[in-house]
Order: structure tokens, then sequence, then C-alpha cells
């Protein structure tokens, strides 16, 4: 029983809300929440402001979720809307100018020398391929875009963007990868009355010890360790920013992924 409650409230700290006030501001940091590897930021900017953004020892993938705006570095000069992307890696700064007001979501993790920054201009109708896919069966499927794919050269991130069905599941059989990767659901687009569940437990079946976090837009969600699925309330559909943040570039892979037995023929 001690061990259950110790481990209960370990998850319930996985759950956070991002700060909504102007400016940049660290939301997950490996040794201030229960992480290793992976980081996110969250950058408001009023329309008319500009920020730079510097990546040091890290690299980085920023999507821009609200908003309008202009970036540029020495790799390339574009003008953004929501859902763009681009990456840098280590040692690169970025010009942003914000046209409208704008949130972004920043993923981060250790940089070994690997990677090139690059912009990615989100295309709806992209074919299905390596970066367009579709995950999941019945009310499991979802849509998956992602920012930085496993083809493109990273030193340990992957990172995308998930859309679920109408009050349905994502991530769905439950799945961990605990032993080499982290991740963490960054949700946006689920503006009040709009809201859904992200579920966290430990180990294979045991169900009674979940922890349920409640998602909106602006909460983030660590998955450091267990299985963590997610799914909507009726008239929703669970969007988030995930970030997987490999222990090693050597575990830079997307097919790492285990599957809960339990569930693994649902």
């Amino acid at each position: 029983m001690i061990g259950n409650v110790e481990n209960r409230k370990r998850m319930e700290g996985w759950g956070i809300t991002s700060p909504e006030a102007e400016g940049f501001h660290k939301c997950i940091v490996p040794g201030v929440q229960d992480c290793k590897a992976v980081h996110i930021y969250r950058l408001n900017l009023n329309a008319g402001s500009a920020y730079t953004l510097e990546s040091g020892a890290l690299e980085m993938n920023p999507v821009l979720v609200k908003g309008k705006a202009k970036v540029s570095c020495d790799a390339f000069r574009e003008g953004m809307e929501a859902l763009d992307s681009f990456y840098i890696n280590g040692g690169v700064a970025v010009e942003i100018q914000a046209e409208e007001n704008c949130i972004f979501y920043i993923g981060a993790a250790t940089c070994e020398g690997y990677g090139k920054p690059f912009f990615r201009k989100f295309e709806k109708d992209l074919p299905l391929g390596d970066v367009h896919q579709i995950h999941g069966h019945g009310v499991g499927q979802r849509e998956v875009f992602f920012t930085l794919n496993p083809q493109v050269e990273a030193s340990r991130l992957l990172c995308g963007l998930t859309w679920g069905g109408n009050g349905a599941w994502t991530s769905w059989p439950p799945h961990q990868h605990e032993n080499d990767l982290e991740e963490v659901y960054c949700y946006f687009d689920m503006d009040a009355p709009h809201f859904g569940f992200h579920v966290s437990y430990l180990k294979s079946g045991q169900v009674e010890d979940i922890v349920t976090h409640t998602v909106q837009s602006g909460s983030m969600i660590l998955a450091p360790a267990g299985y963590h699925p997610t799914v909507a309330s009726p008239g929703t559909r669970n969007t988030y920013f995930w970030v997987l943040a490999a222990f090693s570039h050597s575990s830079r892979r997307y097919d790492l992924a285990v599957l809960d037995p339990v569930y693994e023929n649902t």
C-alpha cells in the first residue's frame, strides 16, 4: 500500500499547466521535474514583440500552436503560421518576430552534434508517408504529423502533432518506452468547454493505480515511465504536440514502444 501511495504521488506530479503570461517559460526541465532527458519550454509573444531563441547546448524543435510570426537564422528565413515548426541544433540563434499573438511549444534535449537547422511547413493534405501518418484503428485511430521524424538527422529528439477522434482514445493500446525515451504531451486547441483525460499507470494491467490528469489547452503531461493513453470528452479531439527525448542518440527510434500485453489485442 505504501508503494502504491508513493507511485500515485509521483504520477500526480507529472501534470503541469503551462504559463499564459508573455515571455519565455521553462515548463519541464530535468532535475526540476521527474525527468532526465526531456526539456519543454513555452514562448508567448504579443503581436509586434520580438524574441531571440538561442539553443545553446540543446537541440530544439519549436512548433507554433497559435498565431503568426516571422523567423530567421542563417539557415532559413520564413513566414510562420499555426502548426508550422522548425528544428535547430546546438549553438543556433533564431530571431522571432510576432505578427499576431503567438504561442510556441518547444521540445528540447541535449545536442550531441547531430542535425542541421530546417523549417517545416504544415501541410494538412500531405500524402501519407514519413511525415504524415495514421496510427491505430477503431476508437484508437489518430492522425500524426511529424515535426521531427526519424528520417531526419538529430541528436535525441523525435516530435510531432497528434489529433484523436471525436471523444476517442489516442495511444491505444497503452504503451511505454521507459528504458529508452521520455515523453511529454503538450495539449493545445482544446479551450474550454473542451477537455480530455491523460491516463498514467506504471505496471502492466495495474489500472487500479491509475492517475488521471484532466487536460485542456496549455496542459503538459510528462511520461518518464509507465503507460500513458489519453481519451477525449464527447465533442472534443485530443490535440497535442508530443516530444520524445531519447537517453542516447542510439535510442532515438520510434519503434521502441512496448504495448501493454493485457490490452495489446483490444
